[in-house]
């Protein structure tokens, strides 16, 4: 049940750009994340993009330069040091590619990753502990469309990268 939020000024990107960057963002957490890329772990994978006006962003020194801050939550244990390397690598990249700011503003994406703690994440009235979503990522190997029944949460409602 991961979460990404972009904020980014609303100029850098277009509408399209926005809604096709909101998705590769969603689908790379995801993948580094490890959970399957089925329908059901998509859908539960939020993307919100917020684009805000350039004047808003704002330094101790006045208007700053371009900048996007991607904050990542998911479960405590979720990421790998590993998988967070390669989930903050991809992520700006991702974003570096859509805005066209070029490799050298780098520095000017920052990523945030926030690990919910244990029994602290719910969803549709319901606590939901780590091991219920790991079931159900099992699940959903196993048998695509197994996954939903083991979070009791969901009832209402690419490639994997190695460990």
């Amino acid at each position: 049940m991961p979460k990404l939020d972009l904020t980014i000024p609303a100029e850098s990107l277009t509408d399209d750009a926005r809604q096709e960057l909101a998705r590769e963002l969603g689908a790379t957490l995801l993948r580094w994340e490890g959970a399957p890329d089925t329908e059901f772990f998509r859908s539960i994978t939020w993307t919100h993009v917020h684009a805000l006006p350039a004047e808003s962003i704002q330094t101790p020194d006045g208007v700053a330069e371009p900048h996007a801050v991607i904050d990542i939550t998911v479960p405590d244990g979720a990421l790998s040091e590993r998988r967070k390397a390669g989930l903050v690598e991809d992520t700006t990249k991702l974003v570096l590619d859509a805005t066209g700011w070029g490799s050298d503003a780098g520095v000017r994406v920052w990523t945030l990753i926030h690990e919910v703690p244990e029994g602290n994440w719910g969803a549709a009235g319901q606590v939901v502990h780590f091991e219920q979503l790991r079931a159900a990522a099992k699940a959903e190997r196993e048998q695509e469309g197994s996954g939903k029944e083991k979070v009791p949460a969901a009832a209402t409602g690419n490639q994997e990268v190695p460990a």
